[in-house]
Parts: structure tokens; C-alpha cells; sequence
């Protein structure tokens, strides 16, 4: 008997197949391959996802509100507007239909210290942020944040400008960054669970939501679900509730003892080159 796949309680999934870095999804947008873009998008909301993240990369904006038209038109689903951009996150506000989203407020994905001009865009219609902890501004120019301390401190800064657009904590998600594990030699992995800690502590961020892009965790690397899943088993207690990943992926909360779980921990503990030795003994095992 085959057990039936139970999805992980508590952690809400955005599909994220459409995305122009996908090599079969960039095909179907060079085509103009709607009815190919609708397939995928209906093959997605048929899995545990509740929420279609939409990144055409940077094409014009006609074809941006067409890809969002027709996605619409086959599912229900609400939509994460993907884009550094902010013409087309502002087309992509206006494409949207919220009536065809049952009345769910699209994310935008995202907005970061040197992008707070996006949050002028909640006036074309209100949507759920997701704000970028992974950097900061430093007098102008971008800086990585390479502790727990600096991550949550740029979340701090964030929130406050989000309420300055009255956005609620339960309409907010934060993403720490996740960089893949198998070149983290300076060990961004545990600075991220700590930040989460430190975030899900403070009473400021009260309700407010957590989420990484679960697949860049695992880049380049083998095992990569499970090693997802790794990451997941240690980071939910703390308070992760949201990843952008497949939808066909069978992520999983591990035991103790699943060696893709003691590959992190021990992994984290290391630090440094040897951390990724570390996880180098796991993949080749």
C-alpha cells in the first residue's frame, strides 16, 4: 500500500514554475505560448500551492499583462507579481483581477530598502509585500547583511514603512534570504534561523509572516528536497510559514536522525569551508 503524501501543516506554498529562469517556462514565453503558460498554471493549482509567483523577466509590459490576463482566466488562485521592476509591477497591479482571485490581494515580490518607492503602488490596488531582509541601503548603495542582528534590524526598518501605508503584520511577509547551502562559507544559514528567532520574539512583528525562496537553497546540488526539507524542519519551529518551491516537490518535516538533517546541523555548527566539506560527505554519500 502506497502511503498518500500529507503536505506539511502550517506552510503555505507559492508555486514558483513560472518564472522566465525556468528553461521550459522561458521556452513558452519566447513562444507567446499561452495556452502553454494556462497548462502550467493549472498543473500547479492542482498541488498544495496557494499562491502563482509570475516572473517574465524584463519583457515589455503588453506582454507581462497578457501572461497575467490569461493565467487568470484557467485558475483562481491569487497571484505573486515577481519583478524588480517597478513598470511592470505596476502593470501587473493593474492586470490583476480580484474578483477573479476570490477577492485575494495579490503579493508583490518584492520590495526591499532601495526599492520603498513600490510601496507607492498600494494605491493602485492593496497587496500582500514581501520584504527583502537580505540586504540594506548604506548611504545609497546595496550592502548584504551578513548577521542575524543586521537582518532583523533591516525587517524593523521595513514593517515601519509599511505601516506608514497602514499594511497590518498579517498582511506582511518577510523573507531573510536563504543563499545555497553548498557555497555558505560564511555560514548565512544559521544567521537566517537566528533572524527568524529574533523577529518571531519581538512582539513588533506580531503576526507578521516568514518566507524564503526555498529553491535556492539547494541550488546546483543533488538531494535537493530533502535538503529543502532539512531546512524546513529547523526553520518552521522558529516561525517560517511561507516558501516560494515546486509544487511537485514531497517536502517534509525529517527525523532526528535523517542524515540529510545531521548533514546540516552539523554543518552550521562547522562553519566556514568546512561546513561545505560537510555537506559535500552528504551528497556524495
Amino acid at each position: 500500500m502506497i502511503n498518500k503524501y500529507k503536505p506539511i501543516k502550517n506552510l503555505t506554498i507559492i508555486g514558483e514554475s513560472i518564472n522566465d529562469s525556468v528553461p521550459s517556462t522561458n521556452k513558452l514565453f519566447e513562444e507567446s505560448n499561452f495556452e502553454g503558460i494556462q497548462k502550467l498554471s493549472e498543473s500547479q493549482a492542482k498541488k498544495n500551492v496557494k499562491y502563482l509567483d509570475v516572473n517574465v523577466g524584463m519583457r515589455n509590459t503588453d506582454f507581462f499583462s497578457a501572461v497575467i490576463q490569461s493565467i487568470q482566466n484557467v485558475v483562481d488562485l491569487p497571484l505573486s507579481i515577481d519583478t524588480p521592476s517597478y513598470e511592470l509591477q505596476e502593470i501587473g497591479l493593474k492586470n490583476y483581477s480580484l474578483e477573479k482571485a476570490n477577492n485575494k490581494k495579490p503579493i508583490v515580490n518584492s520590495i526591499s530598502e532601495l526599492r520603498l518607492d513600490f510601496f507607492d503602488l498600494y494605491k493602485i490596488t492593496p497587496f500582500i509585500p514581501i520584504l527583502i531582509l537580505s540586504e540594506r541601503d548604506n548611504n545609497g548603495e546595496k550592502a548584504p547583511n551578513r548577521n542575524a542582528i543586521e537582518i532583523y534590524e533591516t525587517g524593523k526598518r521595513l514593517v515601519k514603512k509599511a505601516r506608514e501605508y497602514n499594511i497590518p503584520n498579517e498582511e506582511i511577509i518577510l523573507d531573510p534570504g536563504v543563499v545555497p547551502i553548498g557555497v555558505d562559507f560564511e555560514n548565512k544559514t544559521k544567521a537566517v534561523l537566528r533572524a527568524i528567532k529574533l523577529i518571531k520574539k519581538d512582539k513588533y512583528f506580531e503576526n507578521i509572516h516568514i518566507s524564503v525562496g526555498l529553491s535556492n537553497f539547494s541550488n546546483m546540488l543533488p538531494h535537493r528536497t530533502l535538503l529543502e526539507s532539512a531546512f524546513i524542519t529547523l526553520a518552521q519551529p522558529l516561525g517560517l510559514d511561507f516558501i516560494i518551491g515546486n509544487s511537485k516537490k514531497r517536502y517534509k518535516i525529517l527525523s532526528e536522525n535523517e542524515p540529510a538533517l545531521v548533514a546540516l546541523k552539523e554543518a552550521m555548527e562547522l562553519g566556514g569551508y568546512e561546513s561545505l566539506a560537510r555537506i559535500q560527505e552528504f551528497i556524495s554519500s
